[in-house]
């Protein structure tokens, strides 16, 4: 007798419910599955949560690992942060509402599985794609896209919605049984949340939640502001990680003030002292700021102002400042803090 081989798929893990799902369907069809997550430095998941105190009744994890976790997988995390600048910066097919390129994206992320998928031995590749679901990357006519273009052709499977699918090879060579497969569609994510509960998941990310901070208007608005400031689209991982945190206030194209928040931010820009000019206060408890741009004397002056409104004396008629604009060299300011009226709507990236 001979043995009969092992089918292996690899599942893209963003985190989210429908990732989970749809590899638990090809688990229960004996089929070994192991997860791979491809790092952009622009994912929601990782230690930015942390950060700040919201939602601090929900646990601070990284959301793709507590999926294979769950399933009992394997995780393959890949950096793909330099690579990807292509397809951010020069999306064949468009950017979605904010700066997301999500068709140029998925085509991207199934292509790198490919590869993944050739160099480890594997057999095919699984999905948790719903058509109908996404207005750019999952629509029936954009799914045949992502195939073609990434080279994967028919080893792509997209278990919760097979059925409103052309057969592919695993459901053709009999791998996998295609009627135990789903013919999930469109934006409700009822479905999934009732298949969730009929497995007993329930400490699950928020179903409708997106994985990239892309899609998000006010970060799109931070990146774009960061690179019309410098005159160039080159970005760094700091840079990434910058705009996730803090009150961005832009008084004028020289420079830009980050402004933190909460203990949590104040911890964090606190690591970045050494890199950007910063200021803080002297005289009573304040937020740390950091200052991105070349700011002449007098902008030194209102970034004061400005975080002398974000001290606990901005009641006060002056409150103490120090700016060091580089390791070893600082000025004082004594200045009168800016009220909330001040401050124009519009020095707000």
């Amino acid at each position: 007798m001979t043995n009969k081989k092992q089918i292996k798929a690899v599942s893209l893990i963003s985190g989210g419910l429908d990732s989970l799902l749809s590899t638990k369907l090809l688990l229960d069809q004996g089929i070994h599955v192991e997860g791979i997550n491809f790092f952009t430095g622009f994912c929601v998941e990782g230690h930015t949560h942390a950060i700040r105190k919201q939602k601090s009744d929900k646990p601070k994890r990284n959301n793709a690992l507590w999926v294979a976790e769950q399933l009992g997988i394997k995780l393959h995390i890949i950096d793909v942060i330099e690579e990807y600048r292509d397809v951010l910066l020069n999306p064949k097919h468009g950017y979605g509402k904010n700066m997301n390129p999500c068709l140029d994206c998925k085509g991207f992320m199934v292509k790198k599985a490919k590869q993944w998928m050739e160099e480890n031995e594997f057999d095919f590749i699984i999905t948790g794609e719903v058509m109908g679901q996404r207005p750019m990357s999952q629509r029936k006519d954009t799914m045949p896209v992502v195939q073609a273009e990434s080279g994967a052709n028919d080893l792509l499977l997209r278990p919760l919605c097979a059925k409103h699918l052309p057969e592919t090879k695993p459901e053709k060579e009999g791998w996998i049984d295609r009627e135990k497969l789903l013919d999930f569609t469109g934006r409700t994510r009822k479905p999934q949340i009732a298949l969730a509960k009929s497995y007993g998941f329930e400490d699950y990310a928020t179903p409708a939640g997106g994985c990239c901070f892309l899609t998000d208007k006010q970060y799109s608005d931070k990146l774009v502001d960061m690179w019309q400031s410098r005159g160039n689209r080159d970005y760094q991982l700091d840079d990434l990680m910058m705009l996730k945190v803090g009150r961005h206030i832009r008084p004028n194209q020289r420079f830009k003030m980050i402004v933190a928040r909460e203990e949590g931010e104040v911890k964090f820009l606190e690591g970045y002292r050494n890199q950007y000019a910063n200021l803080y206060s002297t005289s009573c408890k304040g937020p740390i700021a950091l200052i991105d741009g070349e700011p002449n004397q007098e902008d030194l002056k209102i970034a004061a102002r400005i975080l002398a409104r974000y001290s606990q004396d901005r009641e006060q008629p002056s409150v103490d400042i120090e700016v060091k604009l580089n390791v070893g060299v600082a000025q004082q300011f004594s200045v009168k803090p800016l009220g909330i009226d001040e401050i124009p709507k519009e020095w707000f990236v």
